[in-house]
């Protein structure tokens, strides 16, 4: 290859001083190549990253090529193009996709002006990337991510506590293969690197990097970020590959670990019906008693969490251990009972820790997310061990944009500090991961944010409140006090879509959740609709009689729960699917809205309900739920007090229509 003949001095290479004087160096290249460049937020970081591939190049082979003289800058900045400039940076360019062909197109090209490129190489030409403290440089690139995602594509990043938090949870060992086949900016595999620094200082970083740490992601420019940061931490083999995973890692296997944060949210389903058919999880499943069965049929599409939950389940070797983020319906919807089967054939269910709902939004999304851990064991041979349930409830940083962080203060609103004097994060992961460590010790006992369960006792759910000990415990109280089944004692009606309902052109009236009084038990409103033009949630006709409770809705378990008794006034009313209609009982109608409204009921709906956006019971739970019955003595003095209290009600009403005023 064709070396320039250019005549200059070597630039004499520093060390950063302090942490954050890199993270300022990226943040004004950064800002100067988005303010002339009209380059987006996604391709300035795309420049910016290929630019730092050749300045690690260039160290690299120490040729020095990297610079920009006093006289060549000023005349650039006098829009004087300066062509050995260009040539030399070119050639770097040219040398750079050479050594790095697994992160390079041939024909790929430098986007930027000849201003914003000799700008960036003015300010990186002093400093020393490889040489530089590894701490102060991944520091830079953590905080630098961080801010930039944010103002972009809000996809590849996950929260600093969080991947500390899995790794702690897995917590790998020497020699084992550690794989994050979605590893965006690579968070996971550096902090499993950190870990083993850390726990195991005798370990060359070069030797676990080049032979236990893999990445897998489908965007190239996230891959080369991940590529680069393990590049500075290493001059060896990086394992770091941009690929669709779910497509192509079909010959990877065997790893002892896999960390992941698949997309979810608003990514969309996956349609491909090629790519669902490689996947048990891409396919139908239907319920045979307590089992489910994978039929032929394709569904019509499924999301990339569940589609990634099977790959890395793939890529373990019997007995690896994984940690996956995952949004809180595939651990509790019954719709996707199926999946969490599937999970329980294939895998010992190590833990499963709930995350607050703000912890993903200062990196763009406000999805409810849990933490999954299992063991792959492919037979399913082990049923009676425990499975460790926890909640974090602290995460050390505000759920706003910027993630503030948030410092434990004394009484008097002071920052407490720590023995270096350095603020102490307000966060709860650090007693988690402790009650984690007690629990393998077989020493846990239940506290504030954990307890355990038996893996025999998981009825088809994995959620943390499902199972959380206050809701067991009220379970346990009332099957010990002989409680029934709600539908044992009320017939739950199912037919919707009535004879009236058929007959477009008929006024009827239509009963919301909003209609109910919710400390009265009364329906105290109805609106007037032709059929044709009710909501498409229009479902059941009311009867004189029934009793109407909500079963949906953010206000479901709550003091606002929505339950009431149809009077005459709104007898043969069509209300939302939103309430379950009850009518047909074996038990006094009257002490069942009482109970309908007690704490042990609401606690048991609060426990059922699932979903995010809007909160539902499903009828099964629902059926399912306890209604206790004391002796007939207790029941009778209930129901009279209920019935009564609508007696006076009544009365009030009438007394206050019979007032009348004349005028003289």
């Amino acid at each position: 290859m064709q070396i320039l003949e250019i005549d200059m001095t070597p630039t004499t290479l520093f060390a950063l001083q302090k942490d954050d004087n890199l993270l300022q160096i990226f943040e004004s290249i950064h800002n100067y190549i988005y303010a002339n460049d009209g380059l987006s937020p996604q391709q300035t970081l795309e420049e910016m990253v290929k630019v730092l591939f050749v300045k690690v190049a260039d160290e690299n082979t120490k040729t020095n090529f990297f610079s920009v003289s006093t006289n060549e800058l000023n005349g650039i900045n006098k829009n004087s193009y300066n062509k050995e400039f260009s040539s030399r940076f070119n050639l770097l360019f040219t040398q750079t996709k050479e050594t790095f062909k697994e992160v390079f197109e041939k024909d790929e090209k430098i986007k930027l002006s000849q201003n914003a490129l000799s700008f960036a190489v003015d300010k990186l030409q002093v400093v020393s990337l490889t040489h530089s403290s590894k701490d102060a440089v991944g520091l830079a690139f953590q905080k630098f991510l961080a801010s930039r995602d944010k103002e972009g594509r809000g996809q590849f990043f996950t929260p600093e506590p969080v991947i500390d938090f899995c790794v702690e949870i897995i917590q790998p060992q020497p020699n084992e293969k550690i794989i994050d086949p979605a590893c965006g900016s690579g968070g996971f595999l550096f902090s499993a690197l950190r870990y083993l620094q850390r726990n195991f200082p005798t370990l060359e970083p070069n030797k676990i990097i080049s032979q236990n740490l893999f990445g897998i992601d489908i965007n190239k420019s996230i891959a080369k970020i991940a590529r680069m940061k393990m590049l500075l931490e290493s001059n060896r083999q990086v394992n770091i590959f941009c690929s669709n995973a779910l497509e192509n890692a079909n010959d990877l296997s065997g790893f002892d670990i896999v960390l992941a944060n698949p997309p979810f949210g608003t990514v969309g389903k996956i349609t491909s019906a090629s790519l669902l058919s490689r996947y048990a999880l891409g396919h139908k499943w239907i319920r045979h008693g307590d089992n489910f069965h994978q039929t032929k049929q394709l569904l019509n599409g499924q999301v990339t969490e569940i589609l990634f939950l099977e790959k890395c389940l793939s890529l373990l070797r019997e007995g690896g251990r994984m940690g996956i983020v995952l949004p809180n319906g595939n651990f509790e919807n019954s719709s996707l009972e199926y999946l969490r089967y599937y999970i329980k054939q294939k895998a010992k269910v190590l833990a499963v820790v709930n995350l607050p709902s703000e912890t993903f939004i200062p990196y763009g999304t406000g999805v409810k997310t849990s933490l999954l851990f299992l063991e792959k064991d492919a037979l399913n041979q082990e049923q009676q061990y425990k499975v460790f349930f926890s909640r974090v409830k602290k995460l050390g940083y505000q759920g706003n944009k910027n993630g503030t962080p948030i410092y434990k203060k004394d009484v008097f609103g002071n920052i407490l500090r720590d023995s270096n004097h350095q603020p102490i994060v307000d966060e709860d992961f650090s007693f988690v991961i402790a009650d984690y460590k007690n629990f393998q010790d077989n020493n846990l006992n239940t506290t504030d944010n954990s307890f355990s369960v038996a893996f025999n006792e998981l009825n088809g759910r994995f959620d943390y409140d499902f199972y959380a000990p206050n809701n067991r415990r009220l379970i346990e109280s009332l099957e010990n006090k002989n409680a029934v089944r709600l539908s044992d004692v009320a017939e739950i009606v199912k037919v919707k879509r009535t004879k009236r309902l058929s007959q477009n052109d008929l006024i009827v009236e239509y009963v919301e959740l909003s209609d109910i009084n919710t400390h009265s038990f009364e329906i105290i409103n109805s609106t007037s609709y032709r059929v044709h033009d009710l909501p498409s949630r229009a479902s059941y006709e009311i009867k004189r009689g029934d009793i109407i409770t909500a079963v949906a809705g953010n206000s479901v378990g709550s003091k606002k729960h929505a339950t009431a008794l149809v009077t005459e006034e709104y007898d043969g009313c069509i209300c939302t699917n939103g309430f379950r209609v009850l009518r047909n009982f074996k038990i006094d109608s009257y002490y069942l809205l009482y109970f309908l409204r007690s704490k042990e009921f609401l606690q048991q709906m609060t426990m059922y309900r699932t979903g995010a956006a809007i909160p539902s019971v499903s009828d099964t739970d629902f059926a399912n739920t306890l209604i206790y019955l004391p002796d007939e003595k207790k029941i009778k003095e209930i129901s009279q007090s209920v019935k009564r209290a609508f007696e006076l009600r009544a009365e009030s009403r009438k007394e206050l229509e019979n007032i009348e005023l004349t005028f003289i």
